[in-house]
């Protein structure tokens, strides 16, 4: 097929049950060397707080540990939540990942919390923040440009960096605002995918060109599973479903263990969330994925796909990094040669 696209792995670190946080960073730094090594174009790990099976945080912390365990693949936050923080701090926190691992570096911006209200209370901040998104945006794309030269203000390091700001959303608003200030779009289709068909036509009609980019350019996120054969996939893919439920019921925990029986565990307006909330997902073998992904991919044509596959299980999910290859829809940077 010579119809393909970059596709790129987004990350939550996941600590399974019974693992210790280090466990769980040291299986997100395999998870992001293995995608280096089939050729995935960007590894990106999401902001969020208060969740114990969660391990990034500290988003830009865990990014420069990923950054200096690997070599080429781009690395970023898909995303940071900008109302948590001032936009002085992201900028020097980018600008000294970018110092380190040079233009590898990629700053999603999300104006979500990221957590509950009580953990977005102990971060200092208000939901009133969030109505300061679009100002803080291009606040911070000045940080990160070069025309600071004469603020009184400045982001050391950061200034001068240009790092690629992307406009993450699941609403007309990020498109719009993405589509005004000429920035890349990522649509969170992998948990919130209602208005994806919508919000991607508003992007593309609204979209003026900018000193950034030139014309829109859209990643959309979609979960992925592949193993050797159905069963396996959807048995693993259980702990993604379980999570949603823990989350819908505000219980908290580590990523759980897949089961076999989800009947057992949710109730059936709880099963009809889940399977709202993550109807864009492809799980399953190669041969059964393969041709509802390239269905997804025809109809709303992105220029990139991000995945993700947030489960208890490492070895599933390296085994599903290792198939995607088979696909034969992406266009991979390097496969990396057997030692």
């Amino acid at each position: 097929m010579t119809n393909t696209i970059p596709i790129s792995f987004l990350d939550l670190a996941p600590v399974p049950t019974g693992a210790s946080t280090a466990d769980g960073i040291a299986q997100t730094v395999e998870i992001a060397q293995t995608a280096e090594d089939i050729g995935f174009n960007r590894y990106w790990m999401a902001e969020h707080h208060n969740m114990p099976g969660i391990a990034s945080a500290a988003t830009s912390v865990l990014l420069s540990h990923i950054g200096s365990q690997t070599k080429r693949i781009r690395i970023g936050a898909g995303g940071i939540m900008l109302p948590n923080h001032a936009p002085l701090v992201v900028a020097e926190q980018f600008g000294t990942l970018q110092a380190l691992y040079g233009d590898r570096i990629d700053l999603g911006l999300g104006r979500a919390p990221g957590t509950d209200g009580a953990t977005f209370k102990a971060l200092g901040r208000t939901m009133n923040d969030a109505d300061r998104f679009p100002q803080e945006v291009q606040e911070l794309l000045y940080l990160l440009g070069n025309d600071s030269d004469n603020s009184p203000v400045q982001a050391f390091p950061g200034a001068r960096s240009n790092v690629p700001i992307w406009i993450l959303g699941s609403s007309l608003f990020g498109a719009t605002l993405a589509a005004h200030l000429g920035l890349p779009y990522v649509f969170a289709s992998h948990f919130a995918p209602q208005a994806l068909t919508q919000a991607i036509a508003t992007y593309r009609a609204q979209f003026k060109p900018s000193k950034y980019l030139d014309k829109p350019y859209v990643m959309l996120a979609a979960n992925l599973l592949l193993a050797d054969d159905e069963a396996t996939a959807h048995y693993h893919f259980t702990s993604a479903q379980q999570s949603f439920v823990r989350l819908r019921r505000g219980e908290r925990g580590q990523m759980p263990k897949p089961t076999h029986s989800m009947d057992a565990i949710w109730s059936p307006a709880e099963k009809a969330m889940v399977d709202s909330a993550l109807s864009v997902a492809f799980i399953g073998s190669v041969e059964t994925v393969q041709p509802k992904l390239a269905a997804f991919i025809a109809q709303h044509q992105p220029d990139e796909l991000i995945v993700t596959a947030n489960i208890y299980d490492q070895a599933a999910r390296l085994r599903s990094l290792e198939l995607t290859p088979e696909l034969n829809l992406f266009t991979l940077q390097s496969i990396a040669s057997p030692a």
